[in-house]
């Protein structure tokens, strides 16, 4: 076994894994730090993904890091802007130099008497190498990198035509003058749909139910007068946090006051659409707003094709592909050259690696979450896991500044090693992830769970978390040191 040892890991060389490392550079100059990416290049989702019109799903103010404010014109941001952002944030901070790249952590291993983890590692060839660390930081997000959900179409082999998945997007898919069916009504179906149409004779966006969508303006009127009326450092500060608190104030309002604000949501997309398409039909969901989370589409693009006839919303199921396209349970089918499967994500819980602590086995289903940042029975690890009701990011820099404050705590106190212990134990316990969406409930049962109460409840508040993460105590019940 390899003496290769650091203090800590960060899993993951995403946006998350990025910032994660910037954190530790910034505020824990002296800790040593591997990044640890199974792929070849950084970036994660952004890097990934590139299909066309691959975008941020929220704002880029909030979604950049707390510590290099976004200073493009574009609030939503394309997925080659974002990776260039994250690029650069790497190099500037020298995080760059401590990624290794094709390196999968199978398996972790926490030895309580010599108080550190053990990592195994595969890399591209499937050779085993072994890591020692003290720490580990989780920046693996919670889907399946290499293996997109598809469901089981009836007669997918009969049909002639391009079937492909967002996930893996061919470089060379030419869908010039094509028809093209895009199957699915959530964000990547809602982006993909106004992109493809620029070059697509006709896109179909077919989806089985509706989902909620919003207009926002791709450019920031008020952000870029502040930019020419204030120095920019106060200028980013305002527009963060004025979108952090609209932010709160919509998600709050939405939870309260549900029917109210469905039906000013359906008005404003038939302010959009006029009557060029059926609303009560095609943008009426049957669930209440951010049960799932809100689609974006900036100045309205996918509104816009849709008057312009070159995009359709048909919402039906699918009775069964044919070799011309897709049949309807109406019995009606849609001719299609290419079809895309946009139907979502396979989750899967912190990168699918296995934990062992004192040699047995970790059921994740059974940890509970405390503070949203550890996980009851895993010593010394962090997750690094954003909102679902806001931007990802706001919550990942609270949880690494948090980090870095418990590791000087730590120092100071002489302790060597944490370890979250369900005690006093929350009552009754419920899912992480508090959203209907397919691709959750599909897989939410091999997740950590949450309580019903703080500590061990994630609120999805930004102002409580930053209250509890940058100023509360260590001293819990839950939080035990060890010398």
């Amino acid at each position: 076994m390899s003496d290769d040892k650091t203090d800590v890991v960060i899993i993951g060389a995403g946006l998350s894994g990025i910032g994660a490392a910037c954190h530790l550079v910034r505020n824990s100059p002296d800790t040593r730090y591997i990044i640890l990416e199974s792929r070849k290049s950084l970036g994660g989702t952004w890097d990934l993904f590139r299909y066309p019109g691959v975008r941020s799903d929220s704002d880029m103010h909030t979604l950049g890091y707390s510590f290099k404010p976004w200073r493009s014109k574009n609030t939503i941001a394309d997925g080659h802007s974002i990776l260039k952002y994250i690029y650069e944030t790497a190099v500037e901070y020298g995080v760059d130099k401590h990624i290794r790249f094709g390196q999968r952590v199978s398996k972790a291993e926490w030895n309580s008497t010599r108080q550190h983890w053990t990592l195994t590692l595969r890399n591209t060839l499937g050779a085993k190498t072994f890591l020692k660390c003290i720490f580990i930081n989780s920046c693996t997000g919670y889907y399946k990198y290499d293996e997109p959900y598809c469901p089981s179409f009836e007669g997918l082999e009969e049909f002639k035509g391009r079937f492909v998945h967002p996930q893996f997007w061919p470089s060379n898919l030419d869908y010039k003058k094509k028809r093209v069916v895009v199957i699915g009504s959530g964000a990547t179906a809602v982006t993909m749909a106004p992109a493809m149409a620029k070059l697509a004779s006709h896109v179909t966006m077919l989806q089985r139910s509706p989902t909620y969508i919003v207009s926002t303006p791709a450019v920031d009127p008020t952000a870029e007068l502040l930019r020419r009326s204030v120095p920019h450092s106060v200028a980013d500060v305002i527009t963060r946090w004025r979108y952090i608190v609209t932010q709160m104030m919509m998600y709050q309002f939405s939870r309260r006051f549900p029917r109210y604000v469905k039906n000013k949501l359906i008005k404003w997309v038939r302010l959009q659409i006029d009557d060029c398409c059926d609303v009560e039909t095609h943008f009426n969901p049957s669930y209440k707003p951010w049960d799932q989370r809100l689609c974006i589409v900036p100045d309205g693009d996918l509104f816009n094709g849709i008057r312009r006839g070159e995009i359709s919303v048909v919402t039906q199921q699918i009775s069964n592909f044919t070799k011309d396209g897709v049949r309807l349970a109406s019995g009606d089918e849609l001719k299609a050259d290419i079809i895309v499967s946009a139907t979502g994500l396979k989750m899967l819980p912190l990168g699918g690696i296995s934990f062992l602590v004192d040699e047995v086995m970790i059921d994740l289903s059974q940890c509970i979450g405390f503070r949203g940042v550890m996980l009851s029975g895993l010593p010394n690890m962090i997750v690094s896991v954003g909102y679902t009701n806001a931007s990802w990011t706001l919550k990942v820099d609270l949880i690494n500044e948090y980090f870095c404050r418990l590791k000087r705590f730590m120092g100071h106190k002489g302790f060597r090693s944490f370890c979250v212990v369900n005690q006093p134990a929350a009552s009754e316990t419920e899912p992480l992830l508090d959203f209907s969406s397919s691709y959750v409930r599909r897989s939410i049962d091999k997740f950590p769970r949450q309580g019903r109460n703080a500590p061990w409840r994630l609120y999805h508040n930004y102002i409580l978390d930053i209250v509890t993460l940058k100023f509360s105590s260590f001293k819990h019940p839950g939080l035990r040191f060890y010398k």
